[in-house]
């Protein structure tokens, strides 16, 4: 057979290099495994897995070990990452939430990233660099980390303290002006004759047009095509079409000369606005997750370590800076619009980093030759530095805050303690609610039939002042510190019920609860029963998980339509809350996959283990195989057609046998094994 000429221009050969191939393949088993033992040695050192991927980056990289070349192809992919990073902003953009805090949002959140940006850019500028340079490296130092932020206020319990809410909504301001700021860099790249003036209005007239039409597209036929997918009930058709409307999006921007970022903002916006939006956000992780790790450690091959020592004195300074001009300003931007000074500096420390936009905006500016290869050296090395030192600064805020403002910090709580004693100071043998959304309210109105007394609270300050003017008994206090809780009359109350969906802070308040009234009966409402036995043992006297409540009221339906006695179905009832829903914890959990990351996701499950001929298990009792030292419990056995529910330990196990056991899925497979193979 004749060879097929390669080299003839109307044929190109379909097949790569076989050693380019190999060494692409050997590129990614290097990153997958460098990177999986760095996000692990990092989250055993609670630090951030952005701080692992940069590492990885400047590890194996072009300045580090040399691993991995730093190629056009690899940044282009890695800028993906933020292309989905910015299509979950988008689903999370909430406009009515937006409206609420809108004050904190526009008023101090935008001052505080145009005065940043203002006070870093002009120094950058007399200090040496071009102008364009000087706008990017203000907008990408007046950023700050929202992952890294929300994380550690979230495992503090501080997302709803006042620092908390304020810092959030700071950070969504900033996550806002990402976007201009994606538009503003390409026109900084490609500005010739026309003025820059006239460049950046044709850049932001293009925005609007396209924002237009996007939103007119998704208001019009994102919705009826999306409903006609989901009809289908296929979720690998729901994925693609998610991939397909989001990097469409981005490829419509990209074509109009703004950022990929950008179309996928808008695309998240647009789809956010819809029913599935949890669905969008499910699937899209797992993309968003591996490309932004991808991104983190392109920036981490940017950073040259061989020549940080020639500009070490730059990156300090540059890193002091930082913080302490984030600090300051924006503790007398909350101060100054009547906050507390302990809360407006506990902002200030929180929001002090730098932050993954900023990575976002370096990378495209590099890319496009605005910024010099020793600015971006020397700002990228300094928001690395911050971001590591950020868990520490937020997890030590509190002690920062009540060091320096000794003598006024606390003076807001102590007012709010002192309102809501002075509201309290009646009540006994009252209900203590803390939490007052729909469960705390439905709890009250059954309160207020049978003329009980109650008092609540509550951290949402517009819940909290529409129920008062109703005339509810609500405060506005956190229900987690021990002052607030004795104010609202803890010491004299009959009954303390948690009704909000928050675990750790349930676990704070049950701490705080039983050490001032060991003998106060608690009620705790949960989701599900991950973390049903954790709260039992911190001291709930009960535990309601909504999951098992709604089989409880469904399964007493059912048996009332089948006309079983009312008296059996109460009976049933009461049985499956005496033994702690022991029955209702015990299920097939077939094909759902479960979040390894969540701390109370339960994994504990049911399954079946059929006796093969000549497995171990035949001929020998359930008590003999040993198999409680596996931590799992045998729940059935069916044998032909006789199910047997918790079988006696001395049943002999026959061939075709099925056993049905319970634990979580490492200690099945480890029973599995023992009784097939011993």
């Amino acid at each position: 057979m004749a060879q097929v000429e390669w080299a003839d221009n109307r044929f190109h050969n379909p097949f790569p290099n076989k050693d380019m191939q190999h060494t692409i393949l050997q590129e990614i088993v290097i990153l997958l495994a460098v990177s999986v033992i760095a996000v692990a040695a990092f989250r055993r050192l609670n630090l951030p897995p952005i701080l692992a991927y940069l590492f990885v980056g400047v590890l194996v990289g072009p300045h580090g070990w040399g691993w991995i070349a730093d190629t056009e192809g690899t940044r282009f992919i890695a800028e993906f990452g933020v292309v989905f990073l910015l299509f979950t902003l988008g689903l999370e953009f909430s406009l009515p939430q937006l409206v609420a805090m809108r004050r904190d949002v526009f008023g101090l959140g935008g001052t505080q990233v145009v005065l940043t940006m203002l006070v870093i850019g002009v120094t950058a500028w007399l200090l040496g660099t071009s102008g364009e340079a000087a706008i990017v490296i203000g907008g990408a130092l007046a950023l700050s980390s929202t992952a890294i932020v929300i994380k550690q206020l979230s495992e503090q319990i501080e997302l709803n303290s006042r620092h908390g809410r304020l810092s959030v909504a700071i950070l969504l301001f900033q996550d806002l002006a990402v976007v201009p700021l994606l538009i503003v860099v390409p026109v900084l790249a490609g500005q010739g004759e026309t003025s820059l003036t006239m460049e950046l209005g044709l850049a932001l007239a293009k925005g609007v047009v396209v924002l237009a039409a996007m939103l007119a597209i998704g208001h019009w036929l994102l919705r009826p095509i999306f409903h006609e997918i989901a009809r289908s009930h296929s979720s690998e058709l729901f994925t693609l079409a998610v991939l397909l409307f989001a990097l469409s999006a981005a490829w419509t921007t990209h074509l109009s000369g703004l950022s990929l970022a950008l179309g996928a903002f808008l695309a998240g916006m647009m789809l956010g606005e819809t029913e599935f939006r949890h669905q969008v956000e499910a699937d899209i992780r797992p993309f968003r997750d591996v490309l932004l790790g991808l991104f983190f450690i392109t920036v981490g091959m940017l950073l040259d370590i061989h020549a940080l020592p020639g500009v070490i004195h730059w990156v300090l300074l540059v890193l002091v800076g930082l913080i302490v001009l984030k600090i300051l300003l924006i503790t007398l931007l909350c101060a100054g619009i009547g906050h507390e000074k302990g809360v407006a500096l506990r902002t200030g420390i929180t929001l002090a980093q730098g932050g993954e936009f900023g990575f976002a905006l370096l990378s495209l500016a590099f890319g496009d030759g605005i910024i010099s290869e020793t600015d971006s050296q020397i700002v990228l090395a300094a928001i690395i530095l911050s971001m590591a030192l950020t868990p520490a600064l937020i997890r030590y805020n509190g002690h920062v805050a009540k060091f320096v403002f000794a003598s006024t910090y606390g003076s807001d709580r102590q007012k709010a303690q002192a309102e809501i004693d002075a509201a309290n100071k009646n009540l006994k043998d009252h209900v203590l609610i803390c939490g007052f959304g729909r469960i705390g309210q439905n709890i009250a109105r059954f309160l207020e039939q049978e003329n009980f007394r109650y008092t609540a609270l509550d951290l949402d300050p517009v819940r909290v002042r529409e129920a008062r003017a109703a005339g509810q008994n609500v405060n506005y206090g956190d229900s987690t510190h021990r002052e607030i809780l004795e104010a609202a009359g803890l010491m004299r109350a009959k009954v303390l019920v948690l009704s909000f969906d928050d675990n750790r802070a349930t676990e704070k308040i049950l701490q705080q609860a039983k050490q001032l009234r060991p003998d106060i009966p608690v009620l705790v409402r949960t989701r599900d029963d991950s973390s049903l036995d954790n709260l039992l043992a911190s001291g709930a006297t009960e535990v309601v998980p909504e999951t098992l409540e709604a089989s409880l009221m469904l399964s007493s339906y059912v048996l009332m339509l089948l006309n079983v006695p009312v008296k059996r179905i109460v009976k049933h009832v009461q049985d499956v809350r005496t033994n702690r829903y022991k029955i209702l914890r015990q299920f097939f959990p077939g094909r759902e996959m479960t979040d390894i990351t969540g701390a109370n996701v339960s994994r504990e499950g049911l399954h079946s283990v059929e006796i093969t001929n000549g497995a171990f298990a035949v001929g020998k009792t359930l008590r003999e195989m040993k198999l409680d030292a596996c931590s799992i419990s045998i729940t059935g056995l069916r044998r032909g057609d006789n199910i047997v529910t918790n079988p006696g330990m001395d049943t002999r196990l026959q061939t075709l046998d099925v056993v049905v056991l319970y634990g979580t899925p490492e200690d099945l497979e480890h029973a599995e094994a023992i009784l097939l193979r011993g």
